[in-house]
């Protein structure tokens, strides 16, 4: 979820030039201040009454559109602060001063004597009414006006004619949008939504409370096309027809109409459209919310003429094709589905024999190709709805639910297949080519309850089957109701912040097209559907290799939507206008409302790019989990005193009203009791009450608010002392000496307290290990145990009796069961050698004795060669010697390892 870095900027804040942007006329400060007085209170409808063009926005005030270049205003008043030398307010009283004479919004703003030049500016607009919805369109040239009853277009020029020094009121070319159509004696409008296939987006669509769908193709060079639509449909005919060769337009006769079921249960609330970009059939496809809980769909629903994506028609083919080959293949298939197969296959021959138009297009855009609107099967399709919604909650009454908007996110454009083998890549941005393969239909109710539905059969292009040449040929109407699988339901209001005739509205996201806004009457709320939309959209593609039982727990039980609430506004207060997200370099990533008076700013940290990705979507609910360190202060929306404190008195409007009425010999006689006295004197209470409840309202809430500032203050002041604190004692400022030290020197002292601190850890560590491990007497293992015993069994068959003694010192290795012991083989060389040492002397003295003469011993003479007597000499002296250092350096390594 996004982190609020800031409120309300100074640039649009009085004095700011910015504020008058937003505030309401003085002729309209009396007119709502007693209702009773001026007629009955005006019916909801919703507040979209902010448009943007880039860092432009339009906003609506009273019967007044006010422009104003965001970027320019905070550029101009952050350099008129750095001129001024302060960022504090500036004295109306001193000379010079840009706010001198322009109390009225017509001179005098800072920039000279020239007036509000460049950056605010005043648009005089044609309407009889309030001006209840602002609609830009997607070429940012047109601009819908929609009061309750009409609708005008304003023909936007270009922002270099509005960038200038000139104080008077603009005044643009306004079109009447169908003058004899959207008058105040027929039904009211409830929506305006410019098409997403219109050519140059100049393709309006107008739904009015009484299910009447009108699809508008302005141009203009021909006054012809704003005065009468080039498509009427009447959804209430349209529900109960049963062949294409009916009338469906809308009926002409008196507005004054007998009662109907349909008038109750087909009461529009909000339509809309997906956006260009989706898959399959969701760009043409008109979705209708009805106020009494039901949903509808209309598909295809084109203007006379439309230029479709690239890839459009092309996915459209492929999808048609396989339908048409399913049903021929298929003999048990129903015939209606081989009629709407059939029908689905002339609507594409139908766009196969056109040859597209190019367009013109503006500068830097690409070239679009333009289609006629098919005329087979027919041009009017059919009315699929009112949806069955699945796995409903068991708590919700049907009756009770009150639909006031709907939002649509059309599934991706699945173009891998539809550009395989294709030479020529297309362009897509990360928002079509990723996300879920099912659209996604939010449905927001009176009291903040959102539904999250999902479209899982798929709504495609249908029409009415044509009129059956002989009777008993008729087409049975559809079994299957559609139906849309609720994913999930929560509530975005506490149930005492539920008002009967609220309006709340989504608000579509920058950043994502799975996230959105909701603004109520208690505040703003951000939802993001991002948690599951990519996760769900892996399971439907079968990339995870677990079960499908454990899958659809895991995803049930998961982590659902995220909402937070940004925004809370305190109770009581005028209605929120419909969040606008903006994202600018130059004046970063916000959220821009307001009420009737004053402007609702939310300043974010700035998104990454390509936000909306699978990878990237990760890596953020990521870095959202990790925790953030908080700032010292802690942001919060700036406190606008209620409008009852600078609303005037409604008592000289009545008393004057008094003086010229029938009460008027009443104020010139002395008090009497009687029934016009009473009259007078309930008018005047209830006037006179109405108004001292609200300023004690407001009173109070003012001195609540002061009591909370001074709270507030003391906490800042703490945390700036302790941050202060921390900052001294980085620096060592907060050291007692009377001398003064050099940064240098207290930069030389921390570094040798830091290599001094790093010394000590360091021999700590090495005492520390030499301790653990003498300390350590774990249990050896088996392969330990046995090496020690053959050492053990070694070092006594070598060292013999002066070996270890005990019963293990007369172990022998299993190797050394068959050969004699070493020690024993030395001893046995030992004695050879003493043998052999004594008989080698005795025969050489016996040798010198005898001399020449012959032996006398029985023994026969034997002579042997010197020579052979030294070498066999020499061989066993090295025999001797070999085992003496074997023997040597066997005691000397069972010596090692006895000590190891």
């Amino acid at each position: 979820m996004p982190r609020i870095k800031s409120f309300a900027p100074s640039w649009l804040n009085e004095p700011a030039p910015g504020h008058k942007l937003f505030e309401s006329p003085a002729d309209d400060a009396n007119t709502s201040a007693s209702p009773f007085l001026y007629g009955k209170k005006p019916k909801p409808s919703p507040r979209r009454t902010i448009a943007r063009r880039g860092t432009q926005v339009f906003v609506a005030v009273g019967k007044q559109i006010r422009w104003g270049d965001l970027a320019y205003l905070k550029e101009s008043w952050e350099a008129r602060q750095a001129r001024s030398g302060s960022g504090g307010r500036i004295k109306r009283e001193s000379p010079g001063t840009p706010f001198d004479s322009y109390d009225d919004g017509t001179t005098g703003n800072g920039y000279g004597e020239e007036g509000p030049a460049e950056a605010y500016r005043t648009i005089k607009t044609p309407v009889a009414d309030d001006i209840r919805q602002l609609v830009m369109s997607p070429n940012q040239d047109f601009l819908a006006v929609l009061t309750r009853h009409t609708v005008h277009i304003c023909i936007l020029p270009d922002s270099s004619h509005l960038h200038t020094r000139d104080p008077a009121p603009f005044k643009p070319k306004f079109w009447t949008l169908g003058p004899t159509t959207h008058v105040t004696s027929r039904s009211a409008v409830v929506s305006a939504v410019w098409h997403p296939l219109g050519v140059n987006g100049t393709a309006l669509v107008t739904v009015t409370e009484d299910a009447v769908v009108r699809v508008w193709e302005l141009s203009t060079a021909d006054r012809w096309t704003f005065d009468a639509p080039t498509l009427a449909v009447d959804l209430k005919r349209l529900a109960d027809g049963t062949s294409l060769d009916q009338n469906f337009g809308v009926s002409t006769s008196a507005t004054n109409k007998g009662f109907s079921p349909d008038s109750f249960d087909m009461e529009v609330a909000a339509a809309c459209f997906p956006a260009r970009g989706s898959g399959g059939w969701s760009p043409m496809t008109l979705w209708v919310a009805m106020t009494g809980g039901d949903v509808y769909a209309l598909c295809p629903l084109l203007p006379q003429r439309w230029a479709p994506p690239p890839t459009l028609i092309p996915s459209l083919s492929v999808s048609i094709v396989a339908r048409v080959a399913a049903a021929e293949d298929n003999p048990e298939a129903p015939p209606e589905s081989r009629l709407l197969a059939q029908q689905q296959l002339d609507w594409m021959s139908d766009l196969d024999n056109q040859e597209p138009k190019i367009a013109e297009s503006a500068i830097g855009e690409t070239a679009a190709g333009v289609y006629t609107r098919p005329t087979r099967p027919g041009i009017v399709p059919k009315l699929q709805g009112p949806f069955d919604f699945d796995l409903n909650p068991e708590d919700e009454q049907d009756d009770e639910v009150e639909l006031k908007d709907i939002y649509v996110i059309g599934e991706k454009a699945d173009v891998d297949d539809l550009m395989m083998g294709e030479e020529e890549e297309l362009e897509f941005s990360d928002d079509e080519e990723t996300g879920l393969s099912l659209t996604v239909i939010c449905l927001l109710s009176t009291s903040g309850q959102v539904k999250i539905c999902l479209d899982v059969d798929g709504v495609e292009a249908q029409w009415l089957p044509p009129r059956p040449k002989h009777r008993g040929r008729a087409f049975s109407p559809d079994s299957e109701t559609p139906s849309l699988l609720i994913f999930q339901t929560f509530d975005t209001l506490k149930p005492a912040e539920v008002v009967a005739d609220s309006w709340p509205m989504f608000s579509e996201d920058i950043t994502s097209r799975y996230s959105f806004y909701i603004t109520h009457p208690a505040g703003i709320t951000s939802v993001s559907l991002a948690p599951w939309v990519f996760r769900l959209e892996s399971e439907l593609q079968g990339d995870s290799e677990a079960g499908a039982e454990f899958r659809i727990d895991l995803l049930a039980q998961g982590q659902g939507s995220e909402r937070e609430r940004i925004y809370t506004q305190a109770r009581g207060q005028t209605a929120l206008a419909a969040a606008t997200a903006i994202s600018d370099p130059d004046l970063g990533h916000f959220v821009l409302s307001a009420t009737h008076n004053d402007p609702v700013v939310l300043f974010f940290d700035t998104p990454e790019p390509g936000i909306a990705s699978r990878e990237s979507s990760t890596a953020i609910a990521e870095q959202m989990e990790q925790p953030q360190e908080a700032p010292g202060w802690e942001p919060r929306p700036l406190f606008h005193p209620a409008e009852a404190l600078d609303r005037r008195s409604s008592m000289p409007v009545w008393i004057d009203h008094l003086q010229k009425g029938r009460r008027r010999p009443l104020l010139q006689q002395e008090v009497r009791l009687s029934m016009a006295t009473l009259e007078v004197f309930h008018e005047g209470h209830k006037v006179v009450c109405t108004e001292v409840s609200d300023l004690n309202d407001a009173v109070a809430e003012l001195f609540r608010k002061c009591e909370a500032l001074q709270s507030e203050l003391r906490s800042q002041i703490y945390t700036a002392n302790e941050v202060k604190k921390r900052i001294d004692t980085l620096t060592g400022e907060d050291s007692a000496d009377d001398e003064p030290v050099s940064e240098n020197q207290i930069v030389q002292n921390r570094i040798r307290a830091a290599r001094e601190k790093q010394e000590e850890l360091a021999s700590r560590m090495e005492t520390l290990k030499r301790k653990l491990g003498r300390a350590t007497t774990r249990e050896l293992s088996d392969k330990e145990k046995a090496w020690a015993d053959e050492v053990r069994s070694l070092g006594s068959s070598i060292l013999g009796p002066e070996g270890p003694e005990g019963p293990e010192a007369d172990q022998t290795p299993p190797t050394m069961s068959k050969a004699k012991q070493p020690w024993k083989r030395l001893e046995e060389i030992k004695a050879l050698q003493k043998s052999l040492f004594s008989h080698a002397a005795q025969l050489q003295k016996t040798g010198e004795g005898a001399g020449d003469e012959p032996s006398a011993s029985p023994l026969p003479s034997m002579k042997i060669p010197s020579e052979i007597r030294r070498a066999k000499m020499s061989q066993v002296i090295g025999l001797l010697d070999r085992e003496t250092v074997l023997v040597d350096a066997v005691k000397s390594r069972i010596e090692r390892l006895s000590l190891g």
